[in-house]
């Protein structure tokens, strides 16, 4: 309950100031004198005479709860909406054999597999979408707000379903695809993967190019080293030519950059995880909140039975209560 005319409780001091002055009054009040009241001494209290005070603490009842409706009292209804326009993300997850290596803990695919599903548990009103890729790129899940199925799908991924290959250009240009026609003022691409652009029809820097036509911002990560890291196939060690080891990274950081992103670098599971979390500050939704309302004037709950003091005390004044001098 709040207050419309808050200064006007102020007139609450008065109150017990004209009870002791009522009461100093009456104590000072001087009836008729008689030369022995010895026996009326003796005779009990009638219970006119106990409530004889009565009529007073009416009125002083009276004018706290006036006081108290002329200050207005009311009763609010507060509703709150909150709307927020989400983003549209893109996660598009290399699956080639190299993310089999172990430097990761346990190794760097489910270590990737693991933050991202963390990350999509974070979001809230944004839509999120799955590209998988090795030497071919295709749509896990399209985008969704179904966090749920998209954390299951994302579980089901395994590597070796594609052939092998890192199809960087390729998986862009699919996850760009997937965003063309989307309303979302935002529209972002993650890019992890742990290689080098070596297979595919769609070099990265053109894939970079569309995204910037369409204002997709590509968020790159590179995941281990960038000179590599043998990754196990099999019981075995995975063997590349001179030259193909590694992360790219000065491609990674062309595309992040021709966007308006950035590049990242994990070399670990935490480093990995404290990325996303980045992303998830410089990709944050504004959420509008509105607050509506409703105000009920409740003077009435107290103006009422005010009035049915005040006629009580007229009623007691007069009759049962009433006093000769």
């Amino acid at each position: 309950m709040t207050f419309a005319n808050l200064y006007v409780l102020w007139l609450l001091l008065v109150v017990p100031l004209l009870g002791a002055w009522r009461w100093w009054r009456w104590q000072g009040t001087r009836g008729l004198r008689y030369s022995d009241v010895s026996l009326a001494r003796a005779v009990p209290a009638s219970w006119r005479v106990r409530l004889r005070g009565l009529p007073a603490v009416l009125r002083l009842a009276a004018l706290t709860l006036g006081i108290v409706a002329l200050a207005r009292p009311q009763v609010e209804d507060v509703t709150r909406t909150k709307t927020a326009e989400g983003i549209d993300i893109m996660l598009t997850l290399d699956t080639s054999s190299s993310m089999r290596a172990e430097d990761f803990q346990p190794n760097r695919f489910e270590a990737a597999r693991d933050v991202a599903g963390s990350f999509v548990e974070g979001r809230v009103s944004d839509r999120v979408g799955l590209i998988v890729f090795a030497a071919e790129a295709y749509t896990q899940v399209p985008l969704t707000l179904d966090y749920g199925f998209l954390r299951r799908m994302l579980e089901r991924t395994r590597i070796g379903r594609v052939t092998d290959g890192t199809a960087v250009g390729t998986a862009l240009a699919t996850a760009v695809n997937r965003l063309r026609d989307t309303e979302s003022e935002s529209k972002v691409v993650i890019l992890l993967t742990d290689g080098r652009n070596n297979r595919g029809e769609m070099d990265p820097a053109t894939a970079a190019e569309i995204a910037q036509a369409l204002d997709v911002r590509v968020y790159a990560i590179g995941v281990g080293s960038s000179e590599g890291v043998e990754s196990p196939s099999q019981g075995q060690s995975a063997e590349r030519q001179p030259g193909e080891a590694g992360i790219d990274e000065q491609m990674l950081r062309t595309v992040a950059t021709t966007t308006g992103g950035r590049y990242f670098s994990a070399t670990s599971k935490e480093a990995l995880r404290d990325i996303y979390d980045e992303i998830d500050e410089l990709e944050t939704t504004e959420v509008e909140e509105r607050v509506y309302t409703d105000r009920r004037e409740t003077y009435a709950w107290f103006l009422g039975p005010a009035a049915l003091l005040v006629l009580l005390d007229v009623v007691l004044s007069t009759t049962l209560l009433r006093r000769f001098p």
